[in-house]
C-alpha cells in the first residue's frame, strides 16, 4: 500500500498482481475492502490497483466539497503518478460516477470502463433512494455510529473523527443535481454497465443508459456484427448493496476487457 499526493489530496491507493492495470472505485461511505470478496479473481489475470477516495478509508478528508468531477481529476493524477499512460476502470455506485466522470473527461485515460449500479443522471435512482439520499446529514452519520461500515472506518481512517463530516459532505455531493446524458451519448470508450435485477436504480433507467451507450437500438444480426461496442449484464439474485461481491461479477468483467470489443458499423 502507498499514498500518491495528488491535487492537494494524499491519496491511498494499493497495487495486486500483474497485467494490465484495472483501477478500482468504491462505493458511498466505504473503502477498497468494498471488493475484498472479488478481488482474488480480477487478481489473477490482472494488476488491481484499489483506491480509497477522499475523506474514505484511509484518505483523509481535505478542505474541498466532494464532487464527482474533482475525484475524477484524483483518479487521473494517480494514472498519472503510476506512469500508466491508461487503464482499465471499474466504478460501483460513487465510484461508478468517479469512473463514469474520469472517462467523460479523459477519454485517453480510459480503455475500458465498467459502471456498476451507477446512474448517468440523478433522477436515475428510485424516487425513494433519492429522498433517503438527500436526507444523509451529520445526524444520520451518529446513527450509523456502531455499524460496519462505521468500525471499518474507526480501524482505518487517519481521523475517525471525520465520520460524520462524511455523512455531511456526502449528502450535500447527492442533493446535486446532475444529469451527464449528453456527454455520454458522446463517449466512445467500450462501456459495460452492470446491474442487480434488483436495483436501486429502476430498470427504465438501465435501458435508457445502455440507449445512449448505443445499445438497444436495433437486431445485431446473425453473426452479432450489428452490435454495439457497449455491453449490458443484469446479474440475477443482487440487489445494489450486495452486487458487489457477486460471485459472478468478476467473469463478466473480466470476459468484457479480455476479449475485443467492435465498434458498432
Amino acid at each position: 500500500m502507498s499514498y500518491a499526493q495528488v491535487n492537494g489530496v494524499r491519496l491511498w491507493y494499493e497495487s495486486h498482481g500483474d497485467g494490465r492495470a484495472l483501477v478500482l472505485l468504491h462505493g458511498g461511505y466505504g473503502s477498497a475492502e468494498m471488493f475484498a470478496p472479488i478481488l482474488p479473481a480480477l487478481v489473477q489475470r490482472r494488476r488491481v490497483i484499489t483506491v480509497d477516495l477522499q475523506g474514505h478509508g484511509r484518505t483523509a478528508d481535505v478542505d474541498r466539497p466532494l464532487r464527482y468531477e474533482t475525484l475524477a481529476e484524483d483518479i487521473a493524477a494517480l494514472l498519472a503518478h503510476l506512469d500508466l499512460p491508461s487503464a482499465d476502470v471499474l466504478g460501483y455506485s460513487l465510484g461508478g460516477g468517479v469512473a463514469l466522470r474520469t472517462a467523460l473527461q479523459h477519454p485517453a485515460l480510459v480503455r475500458r470502463l465498467v459502471l456498476v449500479s451507477t446512474p448517468c443522471k440523478q433522477a436515475g435512482w428510485y424516487p425513494e433512494v433519492l429522498a433517503a439520499m438527500a436526507g444523509q446529514d451529520e445526524q444520520t452519520g451518529e446513527q450509523m455510529r456502531g455499524t460496519p461500515s462505521h468500525e471499518l472506518y474507526e480501524r482505518i481512517a487517519p481521523r475517525p473523527q471525520d465520520w460524520p463530516r462524511l455523512w455531511a459532505k456526502s449528502g450535500e455531493l447527492l442533493r446535486r443535481a446532475y444529469d451527464w446524458s449528453a456527454e455520454v451519448a458522446t463517449l466512445t470508450t467500450p462501456t459495460l454497465l452492470v446491474f442487480a435485477d434488483a436495483d436501486s436504480i429502476p430498470t427504465s433507467h438501465v435501458a435508457e443508459f445502455y440507449g445512449l451507450l448505443g445499445g438497444g437500438h436495433r437486431d445485431p444480426g446473425s453473426d452479432g456484427t450489428g452490435r454495439p461496442a457497449a455491453r449490458l449484464a443484469v446479474l440475477p439474485g443482487h440487489t445494489h448493496y450486495d452486487i458487489v461481491s457477486a460471485p459472478t461479477l468478476p467473469p463478466a468483467v473480466l470476459e468484457f476487457l479480455t476479449h475485443l470489443v467492435k465498434a458498432p458499423i
